[in-house]
């Protein structure tokens, strides 16, 4: 199967930004739609944004028009540029991937996280 390792996390002030990178190896026949989900503490993992493999994006009303998601299909990495950084944006951001394993089942990836704190 496959595995994701997130990197990009850090700490930064209210207003700045940062990119996260999401990098996808391992043993697998295809991987189907990415996504960045995030977790503050005692509250759900909630979605942030999504793309699709043909570039189709979704994102939650709390980052529209702040951050951006794309991927990079030949080097197996997806990507979240985020701009405009609040305070509420402090998670831990989780990549996830829909991957069609060798054997030709579809299953859900999670990386381990990276933590991405803003201060005010």
């Amino acid at each position: 199967q496959v595995q994701l390792v997130e990197s990009g996390g850090g700490s930064v002030q209210a207003g700045g930004s940062l990119r996260l990178s999401c990098a996808a190896s391992g043993m697998y026949f295809s991987i189907d739609a990415m996504g960045w989900y995030r977790q503050a503490p005692g509250k759900q993992r909630e979605m942030v944004a999504t793309i699709t493999s043909g570039g189709s994006t979704n994102y939650a009303d709390s980052v529209k028009g702040r951050f951006t998601i794309s991927r990079d299909n030949a080097k197996n990495t997806v990507f979240l540029q985020m701009n405009s950084l609040k305070p509420e944006d402090t998670a831990v951001y989780y990549c996830n991937a829909d991957t069609r394993t060798l054997s030709g089942r579809t299953v859900k990836v999670w990386g381990r996280g990276t933590q991405v704190t803003v201060s005010s």
